[in-house]
């Protein structure tokens, strides 16, 4: 990544994946988790439920919806997720194509 100066700091350029630049593993996997985690906090927050009203909606107990709207997705895989999005109403499209490298790349894209 290339990295410059601003007003005598030095700065990085991000390569769109914080996890990635922070060198986690699975940053990709984390991406599309947190990138799923975000849109349940705003499906909830659109449909105006409380937790305990949409961890019955989602079928998850609802201290796991509490740790999900802090950002703890860590214990629910991504099927999980998707799952609870279908359940709070949104539809989930996943487009397989061939990557330009060698190695292809998980993305999320939100309409």
């Amino acid at each position: 990544m290339a990295k410059r100066r601003i007003d005598g700091i030095e700065v990085e350029a991000s390569s769109g994946n914080v996890f990635a630049d922070l060198g986690v593993p699975d940053a990709d996997k984390l991406r599309i988790k947190s990138g799923l985690a975000i849109e349940i906090k705003r499906a909830i927050r659109s449909l105006g439920l409380t937790q305990e009203e949409a961890a019955h909606r989602m079928g998850i107990p609802q201290p796991k919806v509490s740790g999900l709207l802090r950002g703890d997705f860590a214990n629910l895989s991504e099927r999980k997720l998707m799952d609870c999005l279908n359940r709070l109403g949104y539809d989930i499209e996943i487009k397989v194509s061939p990557a330009m490298e060698p190695i292809g790349h998980l993305t999320l894209k939100v309409a």
